[in-house]
């Protein structure tokens, strides 16, 4: 299907569903308000947002058993797809509206968390373990004028848990298929004037064979902290700092099967800040902060040779917020970061040199309730980096909330860019003081459309999204001479439809419904003669995706819950690789996979759980020729006290 037809024919969907919509007119009124921070860094009512926003709160995340956060959130959200190259703890990914991950920011606890030694200052999601995790929000479209470079898919911003009052001591323990074991303890508590946690969490596994051609197992280890702690000097200055730090090591395979059993790597990934709020007055907040990344990498290969890569960040912003009023609001900020990189292998004397680039960033947003029912945001940001020159950005979002609070209407539209990364500054082959001159930052801009409604005599929300966005200036490394990274002419689109739904039919039996259809096309490649692929879609990008959760509640066996998680989805285009011999593409086939769990509690103090992944032991990969678990099994138990 053209582009130009997916077009028109996801846009009749909309009118329909909006027409259909409005037939309607009962509501949940009792609802709870969902509130949110990421859309503008400040906090505010998710019926006030503009922009497609996903959010996962602390009780979602701790009846979902998967231990790592990337397949908690795999199996309810749309524009959300994640791949792996193997088992636990294998490369893995997030793509966001049919984008390449580095399209998509990732912040914990506010610190920027993409990886300056990668190859696209991106971030993997390998290593996050779920159990201390608290929330997780999804913002969806261009999100550069808060957010910056990369955020042109959207952000994921992601919240370790904190202290609540008292003092709390939680124990879990899972073990599964494969000499897989995990326990997670932690310690918190809070007063007046004084918060903290501190979590221990240990992961291990035997594993799977990261491809599918072998059957020797990978083994991974995991061993996280998450630490914070907060002082409330006065009702004017408080005191926040947060820890993240994990130590994990993996055993891989490669892509080529003459070499792809003897390979491992050691990796060290941190994040730290400390922050002070300052607020002289009700309406004006202020927030210092201080913050670094660090990521150390050290893989061995078959060759016996060693590759090291370092990456650090160190990062000093300023948030302001100022409230004029219950309805009109700014956000204003400052940021400066300094990126470093080191790269050395040992067989190769051209690496081995630190490089480091600095951006500073000034934005401001405006929120305002115009009229009764209609919200609107209004921002821009303007960035200046060392080596790529300056680039803005800009958004504006509307939100029409009907007077019944059954329907929301919203849409966003927004511009955005991507600096190079050092990587693609200074470490392909032919990279030098000229050559960086010519490397430019990619831009983008998207559009988005969507209703939000709710009907209570069905007991039925639905929420739709129609997005539309593109890139152009692509970058790319150009393996003929003199082998630079280059910005490309083509332009990257990317369009589709969102549908979630949440159908609850009684007090025993609820589903969840997600879909997402999305249409591609990747012009940095196709618009480029010299080579020849085998369709035009972005490669690891089905074009439908659907999830679907089943829940029970047993009327005789109060504290007993099934779920029945349902994926499925739609064949994909991936690279090829040395083993078909020509490195031309292929096709990754669709697949269903079905998950089932079974929760318990005990005397309200603990939780038993008994999982079963992929009932059918369905054979698929999300990467080309790397393997997917087969059926596995789950059993953990939970105690709170």
């Amino acid at each position: 299907m053209k582009f130009k037809n997916c077009k028109l024919l996801l846009s009749k969907i909309i009118i329909f569903i909006i027409i259909f919509s409005f037939s309607f007119n009962k509501l949940f009124a009792e609802n709870i308000p969902i509130i949110v921070i990421s859309p503008s860094k400040k906090t505010q009512s998710i019926s006030t947002v503009g922009s497609t926003t996903a959010v996962f709160d602390e009780s979602y995340i701790e009846n979902n058993n998967d231990f790592f956060l990337g397949d908690v959130l795999g199996t309810n959200t749309t524009s959300y797809n994640f791949f792996q190259s193997g088992g636990h703890g294998t490369e893995s990914a997030i793509q966001l509206r049919g984008l390449p991950k580095r399209y998509s920011t990732v912040y914990i606890d506010g610190v920027k968390m993409s990886d300056p030694s990668s190859v696209s200052n991106d971030y993997n999601f390998n290593h996050i373990l779920a159990n201390q995790i608290s929330r997780v929000e999804i913002l969806k479209g261009n999100q550069s004028s808060v957010y910056g470079s990369g955020a042109i898919g959207g952000t994921i911003n992601i919240t370790t848990k904190k202290g609540e009052p008292g003092f709390q001591k939680d124990v879990s323990y899972n073990t599964a298929s494969h000499g897989t074991h995990n326990l997670a303890i932690s310690l918190s508590g809070a007063d007046e004037n004084n918060d903290f946690y501190i979590g221990l969490e240990r992961f291990q596994t035997d594993g799977i064979s990261a491809m599918d051609d072998n059957d020797e197992s990978d083994r991974y280890r995991n061993n996280t902290i998450v630490a914070n702690y907060g002082h409330k000097f006065s009702d004017k200055i408080k005191f926040e700092s947060n820890l993240r730090f994990a130590d994990t090591f993996l055993q891989y395979d490669t892509a080529d099967q003459t070499y792809n059993d003897n390979n491992q790597s050691d990796a060290i990934e941190s994040s730290a800040s400390i922050a002070l709020v300052y607020k002289p007055i009700k309406k004006f907040t202020n927030r210092f902060t201080v913050a670094s990344t660090y990521i150390d990498r050290i893989y061995d290969t078959y060759a016996h040779d060693q590759d090291f890569y370092t990456g650090d960040r160190k990062a000093l912003t300023y948030i302001g917020i100022y409230n004029f009023n219950l309805d009109n609001s700014v956000v204003f900020g400052w940021e400066n970061e300094f990126d470093s990189m080191y790269m050395k292998k040992i067989s190769d004397e051209r690496y081995g040199v630190n490089q480091g680039i600095v951006s500073t960033s000034n934005y401001i947003d405006f929120q305002s309730r115009v009229s009764k029912n209609l919200y609107a945001t209004l921002g821009a940001r303007f960035d200046e980096h060392t080596k790529a020159g300056n680039e803005d950005s800009h958004r504006a979002t509307l939100a029409y909330l009907f007077d019944d609070k059954t329907t929301k209407l919203k849409s966003s539209y927004g511009t955005g860019f991507r600096f190079p990364s050092l990587y693609e500054l200074y470490y392909v082959f032919g990279a030098d003081e000229t050559s960086l001159e010519k490397v430019k930052a990619e831009t983008s801009k998207s559009f988005d459309i969507g209703v939000e409604k709710s009907f209570t005599n069905l007991g039925l929300n639905i929420d739709v999204s129609y997005f539309n966005l593109q890139y152009s200036d692509t970058m790319e490394g150009n393996w003929e001479a003199p082998w630079q990274t280059l910005n490309y002419p083509g332009t990257v689109k990317s369009e589709g439809l969102e549908l979630t739904s949440k159908w609850k039919t009684n007090d025993l039996l609820n589903f969840g419904l997600n879909y997402t259809y999305t249409s591609t096309y990747d012009g940095a490649e196709q618009d480029n003669p010299s080579t020849t692929y085998k369709n035009a879609q972005m490669v690891r990008v089905p074009r439908h995706m659907v999830n679907l959760a089943t829940k029970v509640k047993f009327p005789n066996y109060k504290d007993l819950n099934l779920t029945l998680n349902t994926r499925w989805s739609d064949t994909a285009r991936d690279y090829g690789n040395g083993n078909n011999g020509n490195y031309n593409d292929e096709v990754l086939d669709d697949y269903v996979v079905n998950d089932l769990s079974l929760n318990y509690k005990l005397m309200n103090t603990y939780e038993l759980y008994f999982d079963i992944k992929n009932i059918f032991d369905e054979k698929y990969n999300t990467a080309l020729q790397y393997s997917q678990m087969e059926r596995t099994f789950n059993f953990g138990i939970k105690r709170a006290y």
